[in-house]
C-alpha cells in the first residue's frame, strides 16, 4: 500500500500496481469493452472526448463527456494529491452527464498526466497555487472549446484544496463552488480524523487498534508521513473512507474495467501519486480556510456524516461562518469520504438541486 496517499485522505487508486517496466496482462480487456460499450454517448448534442491541454505549460490529460453541449460544465477536481479519478468515474458518473458536460482532468504529474512531462522537470512545479492557475487556464480553454459560460468546480478530498483557492481567487469565473470531502484547516482536520477515528475504536472494544492510535500521541504533532499513516489505517478500517466497509478495495478494483486507462496507464498510476505527494504533502500542513469569510460564488458543501478523513463539522461550520451570494449544506446520512459511490442518486439529487437553485440566480 502506498503510505503517502494516506497522507491526504485517500488510498491508493490502484492497489498492488505494478511498475510500468513490469506492464500487467490485459485481463480485463473484455469488461472494458462492455463499460465503454454500456456508458458510450450516443445522444445527437453529446459530447466525448479526451484531449490534451497544455496548462502551465505542462500536458494534461483532459476527458470530457455529456449528453448536451448546451448543457453546464462541472469539472470534477480529484484528490490525492496525485489520485486521478478519471479511472473510476464511469462507475458513477453517468448519470451526471444527462445533466451536466462533465470534465475529468488528470493534474499534473497524476494520472494518465503523468507520462506527459518529465518528472524531474515537472517536480519545481508542483506547488499548490500552479494547480490552482491550471485550474483556471483549464475553465479558460473550455470556455472557447464548447462556447459555454456556465462552469460548476466540484473539488473532492485534496481537490476541494484547489477548488477552494480556485473560488477565492477567480470566483467570477464559476457559476458555484461544490466541496465534497472539503478541506477547512489541515492541523484541525488531523486532531479532529484522529479523535473520531479513537472514538470508533473504544466504540468497537479493538485492543490493537487502541493501543496503536494512543501511541501515535501527540497528534498530529510532527506530521511525519509514517504516523499519518498510521492512523489512517485506522480511520480506513473503521469506514472513514467508506461507511461500514473495513476497505476501499472494491472500489479501487473499478479501474481495471476502465475504458479512458489502458493496462500501461493502469501501471503508471501509482507512480503518479507517490510523486506527486512526496512533493506537495508539505504544502499542505499550514493549509487553512479559516480566514476565509466571504466567497463571491455561490459554495455548497456534499457533507458524508461518517466521514472520518475530512470530518465534516469542520466544513459546516465554516460554511455557518462564510458569506456567499447563495450557501447550502447536503448531508449524506449512509456516506463516509465517498458519497458519490456510497449514495449515487441521493449525490445526483443534490447535483440537480445545485444546478436548478442556479439556474435561478
Amino acid at each position: 500500500m502506498n503510505k503517502l496517499i494516506l497522507l491526504t485522505g485517500m488510498l491508493p487508486a490502484l492497489a498492488g500496481a505494478q511498475p510500468a517496466t513490469d506492464i500487467p496482462k490485459d485481463d480485463y480487456a473484455p469488461g472494458r469493452e462492455i463499460v465503454r460499450g454500456l456508458n458510450r454517448i450516443v445522444a445527437d448534442k453529446g459530447v466525448e472526448e479526451t484531449f490534451v491541454a497544455t496548462l502551465g505549460g505542462a500536458r494534461q490529460v483532459v476527458t470530457v463527456r455529456g449528453a448536451d453541449r448546451g448543457n453546464p460544465i462541472l469539472i470534477y477536481v480529484h484528490g490525492g494529491p496525485g489520485a486521478a479519478e478519471s479511472p473510476f468515474a464511469w462507475a458513477f458518473q453517468r448519470p451526471w452527464e444527462d445533466y451536466f458536460t462533465v470534465v475529468q482532468w488528470d493534474q499534473r504529474g497524476a494520472g494518465r498526466s503523468y507520462a506527459m512531462e518529465d518528472p524531474k522537470a515537472l517536480a519545481p512545479t508542483m506547488t499548490l497555487d500552479r494547480i490552482r492557475d491550471d485550474a483556471i487556464e483549464l475553465i479558460d480553454q473550455l470556455h472557447k472549446r464548447y462556447g459555454q459560460r456556465k462552469v460548476f468546480l466540484l473539488g473532492h478530498s485534496f481537490g476541494s484544496v484547489i477548488g477552494m483557492m480556485v473560488a477565492a481567487k477567480r470566483p467570477d469565473l464559476l457559476h458555484a463552488y461544490i466541496g465534497m470531502g472539503q478541506y477547512v484547516d489541515t492541523a484541525a482536520g488531523e486532531k479532529a480524523s484522529y479523535a473520531w477515528t479513537l472514538d470508533q475504536a473504544k466504540r468497537a472494544g479493538d485492543a490493537q487498534a487502541i493501543r496503536e492510535l494512543e501511541a501515535l500521541r501527540p497528534y498530529p504533532g510532527d506530521t511525519s508521513i509514517a504516523k499519518i499513516d498510521a492512523e489512517r489505517k485506522w480511520a480506513n478500517h473503521f469506514g472513514g473512507l467508506l461507511w461500514r466497509h473495513s476497505d476501499g478495495d472494491f472500489y479501487f478494483r473499478l479501474a481495471r474495467l476502465s475504458p479512458e486507462y489502458s493496462p500501461e496507464q493502469r501501471a503508471l498510476y501509482d507512480a503518479g501519486s507517490q510523486f506527486s505527494t512526496e512533493i506537495i504533502e508539505k504544502q499542505l500542513k499550514d493549509v487553512s480556510f479559516m480566514p476565509v469569510t466571504r466567497l463571491g460564488c455561490p459554495v455548497y458543501m456534499l457533507l458524508g456524516r461518517h466521514d472520518g478523513l475530512t470530518p465534516a463539522p469542520l466544513a459546516a461550520g465554516w460554511l455557518d461562518r462564510v458569506r456567499a451570494p447563495t450557501k447550502k449544506a447536503f448531508w449524506f446520512e449512509q456516506s463516509a469520504h465517498m458519497p458519490m459511490i456510497e449514495e449515487p442518486g441521493r449525490t445526483l439529487a443534490a447535483l440537480l438541486e445545485i444546478r436548478r437553485i442556479a439556474r435561478k440566480e
